[in-house]
């Protein structure tokens, strides 16, 4: 299903397909039927459940995961705004190439199939304090890379970056969606100079651009990273793909969020994996209406604290489709 502009973009925005009502109701009723005292394994149920239908049976399974990470760089840094060059980002890429990284070891231990893919890294975004971030071309271009990344026979999706200097492209976007200030953080942990530069680069975009803020999809492209971009394509491909999504910390909610100021319910097959240390994560959940599965003082990225709640729904969904009800197991119903 591929696209070519950002009008094609939002005609399948205005087309997206709903959860299969009649596996959720058959897995309500599967989930009312298993040994154990109703309501037992409390938040599991609704996940499993949520699996269901998006996976279109009662008995839904997580056991082919897929994670992508999209890396990118941002002309941004030239103001200053990370704690690292934007050498590192291809540093990482090689690194998640050769299985050195975190999320390596997190894929390895959920079984989860993991994909990198560069964006033009020798080519970095305009920096947003003076020119659009992107192209339409460009912004198009990475919406397809992320569309096309995944997997249609995953039945997980994870969506990961890398990027040095995109949590101030987030936090520049998250801005310009919800308004109010605060939304910089220490990111890479950049310290309060750096801190500072990063709030003025923020607001310096969004003066710049302020003509565009209204379009969610020309923020993204004014203000946003290829990387970023790319996640926004590969959680709108996971829902056309009805492949249920498992949402990063702070970069990733940002990506989000711009499918769901485009498309209200955008991101209805989508949960959080976590709630990272980055400052302003929390208050993005809350305007995502999304409760974290963990909170464990993650800051890394790379998709590893979706990545460790793909173990959580594993278990949800184990527990649901592999359960004896009480029928099965001879045991009284009470």
């Amino acid at each position: 299903m591929p696209f070519h502009s950002l009008a094609d973009v939002r005609a399948l925005l205005g087309r997206l397909p709903a959860p299969d009502a009649t596996a959720t109701a058959a897995a309500e009723a599967r989930n009312g039927q298993l040994t154990k005292p109703p309501g037992a394994l409390g938040r599991l149920e609704k996940l499993a459940i949520w699996m269901a239908g998006w996976q279109g049976t009662d008995k839904p399974r997580a056991d082919q995961p897929q994670i992508a990470i999209f890396a990118g760089n941002h002309g941004v840094t030239a103001k200053g705004v990370s704690a690292f060059p934007a050498e590192v980002t291809a540093q990482m890429v090689a690194n998640f190439a050769h299985g050195g990284a975190a999320i390596n070891q997190l894929a390895k231990a959920f079984g989860a199939k993991l994909d990198v893919h560069a964006l033009d890294l020798d080519r970095p975004t305009a920096d947003f304090t003076e020119a659009p971030a992107m192209t339409e071309d460009e912004l198009v271009a990475a919406l397809r890379q992320g569309f096309q990344a995944v997997d249609p026979q995953s039945d997980l999706f994870v969506a990961g970056e890398m990027g040095i200097g995109n949590t101030t492209a987030a936090a520049a976007i998250a801005t310009a969606l919800y308004g109010g200030v605060g939304w910089a953080g220490r990111g890479t942990g950049v310290d309060d100079e750096g801190l500072r530069r990063k709030e003025a680069a923020v607001a310096a975009g969004l003066e710049r651009h302020k003509a565009l803020l209204g379009d969610p999809l020309e923020v993204l492209r004014s203000l946003g990273g290829r990387e970023i971009a790319a996640m926004a394509g590969a959680i709108l491909g996971a829902r056309m793909a009805r492949v249920p999504v498992i949402l990063d910390g702070f970069i990733a909610c940002a990506a989000a969020a711009v499918l769901e100021k485009a498309a209200p319910g955008a991101l209805d097959h989508c949960i959080a994996g976590h709630q990272s240390a980055e400052g302003a994560h929390a208050r993005l959940l809350e305007k995502l209406g999304k409760e974290p599965l963990l909170s464990l003082g993650l800051r890394l990225g790379e998709g590893s604290g979706a990545a460790l709640a793909i173990g959580v729904v594993q278990g949800a969904v184990a527990c649901h489709s592999g359960m004896a009800t009480f029928a099965e197991a001879g045991v009284a119903a009470g």
